[in-house]
């Protein structure tokens, strides 16, 4: 950021200060700006700084270790669903950054189509953010008022060095899964009552079908240039460094629609 406190003129440098900001209405809005910005042609396509090894964070909520979480119900009674909502703003969150940083660091390499395609998810994850951050308001509670899970950005660090091991890892098996759970999370919610963030939730599932699709036509497009087999490659990328494990049960009619054949799919279960 500049010393009169504008996101930087190139593109590199009004990501870099979009991710480091750390509070979250910050991030929201300087996300929001450097994706204006970009649009009107106000940020030039150079990369001349380097992406933060760890974006900014606000002192609340607590991060803790995965194993530390504390378990929270399934959506059923008012208290489970604030805690699942939490949760849910936490991973948008986060998410902002995940594709901030593949504009930053991958963006020189992608091209300008890669860059439009993560700046429109960051804009959506910002809002999806929004969205949570404010029901959970409404339910009288608000973001950071409970520990949320340390353990979302190692996949950035896993995948640092490589844009097709990051389109493998982060939308086409993090972003992915939450197409899988996602519909059932809706149907609890509506059978507590909670049409309000039911919506909101369908509105976050009908963004991410796009997201992977997004993840999954540039993954094709990188083994290509590499003469690699994309359902192949995908699988051996993964393993390698995906730290969990891709199991069903799947959305077999979300996954088609955004690009991730049986091809794929097929011996991971």
């Amino acid at each position: 950021m500049r010393e009169d406190g504008r996101i930087g003129e190139t593109l590199a440098q009004a990501v870099r200060a979009a991710m480091l900001a750390a509070e979250p209405r910050a991030k929201v809005m300087a996300t929001r700006e450097v994706v204006r910005r970009w649009g009107a042609g106000a940020l030039a396509f150079a990369f001349d700084v380097a992406m933060p090894d760890v974006p900014g964070r606000p002192a609340r909520p607590q991060l803790l270790p995965p194993a530390a979480m504390p378990k929270r119900g399934r959506g059923g009674s008012e208290r489970g669903r604030i805690a699942l909502i939490h949760a849910l703003a936490h991973i948008e969150f986060v998410a902002i950054d995940l594709a901030l940083d593949a504009v930053g660091r991958f963006g020189e390499q992608m091209g300008r189509t890669f860059v439009d395609d993560w700046l429109s998810v960051a804009a959506d994850e910002a809002m999806h953010f929004a969205l949570l951050a404010r029901r959970l308001r409404t339910m009288g509670s608000f973001y950071g008022a409970m520990p949320a899970h340390d353990g979302l950005w190692d996949a950035a660090r896993e995948t640092a060095h490589d844009v097709a091991a990051r389109l493998a890892v982060v939308p086409m098996v993090l972003e992915a899964r939450g197409l899988d759970v996602t519909p059932l999370t809706i149907e609890r919610f509506r059978a507590a009552g909670d049409e309000r963030s039911a919506r909101i939730l369908k509105r976050i599932l009908d963004d991410e079908i796009r997201h992977v699709r997004f993840g999954t036509t540039h993954f094709i497009a990188v083994c290509e240039e590499r003469g690699e087999s994309p359902p192949r490659h995908w699988k051996t990328l993964v393993e390698r460094h995906f730290r969990g494990v891709v199991k069903p049960p799947f959305n077999d009619s979300a996954r088609r629609s955004a690009g991730l054949s049986r091809d794929f799919m097929a011996g991971v279960a």
